[in-house]
């Protein structure tokens, strides 16, 4: 009943959006209001990460029925969004309640399941591990369309999209799927992992595959931090998140600040993370200053209840630490781009193992007979790669098909502690009204 009573009020009250390139000089400004319901922030900041763009800055305010947000955007180029269809789908699928709609973009975040077989897979994290997947798959006549690979902690995780290299459709096989998994897992497992390695079909429907691999380290406790040897130089600490979470017991949150380095799509890792363990955020605000990201959220259990222990405290900070670090762009940007085969990926992260690259994060597409992908390499240490050995391997390929996009292995200095709460006088002013329109 409380289901449908709140579909009635959302019939009743749609979103509504208001987009606006004259309220600030330096980015658009998009307003959401709407009937308020749990995770409908998670789903309007994933409509606007998912088309790239970037929020800059953001007011948030769910209390009671109703959900208010500013957002100040700007796309990959750092400009206004002056695009009349990227326009049109921002209003579109927000304001017709539909968005988990497919990307404008097509890229891998949202993608139906009939025309692959979609595999998601974890294990533990080791140089060559791609390359040895990518090879099982080539032997079993499996081709990859489409991939997104995440490392953190000394954990991997995968969401794979394979067709029949035969056929090219999906497999639908029963038998040579348990083939498929049984190999896989065993190549996953590695010679001593105190996990157990999964390979798994995820349900029919329409899949998010970034929230999706959120959901598959989270389950995997990627979180605990271990330690690792060979693998010592893959996090500086001074590029990590800073997390401090207090008590507002006046108006009875518990209040998440987080500073960290800025980076695309920062707001929907840590909002999915938040959403994903059914924590809801009442009121928030995000800025960008230079190169570092600013935070803060006043939250509550969706039970209604804030942070009520110690433990619980420390895995929030734990959790939300965890989910800025697995998208972090360590290590070199190496971009691929070519036409596509049977067997290049293989081919290509059997090079990268053999040159003594290790893969941190990476990118697969294909589309219109090409061959896109995105690769993060270190060493397999975990530290920066020499130019010269990256030079080597690019003659190897071809510098016309691989190339470096950008080395982001440099950390910036560390953040400076917080001296108060950003959102400090929120609740003098508790509406838009007396906040006014973001401006820059």
């Amino acid at each position: 009943m409380d289901d449908e009573f709140a579909k009635l009020i959302r019939r009743v009250n749609p979103p509504r959006v208001v987009i606006d390139n004259d309220a600030c000089e330096h980015a658009t400004v998009i307003q959401v209001d709407s009937a308020n319901k749990h995770g409908i922030l998670l789903e309007v900041v994933q409509v606007l990460t998912d088309i790239n763009l970037t929020i800059t800055k953001a007011y948030i305010s769910s209390d009671g029925g109703w959900f208010m947000d500013v957002f100040n955007v700007i796309d990959h180029d750092g400009n206004k969004i002056r695009d009349g269809e990227i326009i049109d789908y921002i209003q579109k699928t927000i304001e017709t309640d539909a968005c988990f709609l497919p990307s404008l973009r097509g890229s891998l975040g949202m993608m139906p399941s009939k025309e692959h077989t979609s595999i998601e897979l974890t294990g533990t994290d080791r140089p060559g591990l791609l390359s040895e997947v990518c090879a099982v798959l080539s032997d079993l006549h499996c081709h990859v369309v489409n991939a997104e690979i995440w490392t953190h902690n000394a954990r991997a995780a995968a969401v794979v999209n394979i067709i029949d290299e035969a056929t090219g459709c999906a497999i639908e096989d029963l038998k040579r799927l348990l083939t498929i998994k049984e190999l896989l897992c065993n190549v996953l497992k590695g010679n001593n992992d105190l996990k157990a390695a999964k390979m798994t079909l995820p349900a029919p429907g329409v899949m998010h595959t970034e929230r999706r691999l959120h959901q598959m380290m989270f389950a995997d406790r990627d979180y605990e931090r271990v330690e690792s040897p060979g693998l010592e130089g893959a996090v500086d600490m001074r590029s990590r998140p800073h997390v401090t979470i207090l008590d507002c017991i006046e108006k009875d949150y518990t209040v998440v600040t987080v500073r960290s380095r800025d980076r695309p799509k920062l707001l929907f890792d840590t909002i999915c993370t938040l959403t994903d363990m059914q924590y809801v955020v009442f009121h928030g605000t995000v800025d960008t200053e230079g190169k570092e990201a600013y935070q803060e959220y006043y939250i509550r259990h969706v039970d209604g209840l804030p942070v009520s222990s110690e433990a619980e405290r420390q895995r929030v900070k734990q959790c939300l630490e965890a989910a800025i670090e697995r998208r972090a762009s360590e290590g070199m940007e190496l971009e691929l781009c070519t036409e596509d085969r049977v067997g290049l990926l293989s081919d290509i992260t059997r090079i990268f193992r053999e040159n003594s690259l290790s893969i941190q994060r990476a990118k697969i597409s294909r589309k219109g007979g090409k061959a896109r992908d995105t690769f993060y390499v270190t060493d397999v240490s975990g530290n920066p790669v020499d130019p010269k050995d990256i030079d080597s391997i690019c003659q190897q390929i071809g510098q016309s098909i691989l190339w470096v996009k950008q080395n982001s292995s440099l950390p910036p200095k560390p953040p400076e502690e917080a001296t108060g709460f950003l959102f400090g006088n929120f609740f003098k002013a508790r509406t838009f009204q007396n906040l006014g329109l973001i401006r820059s």
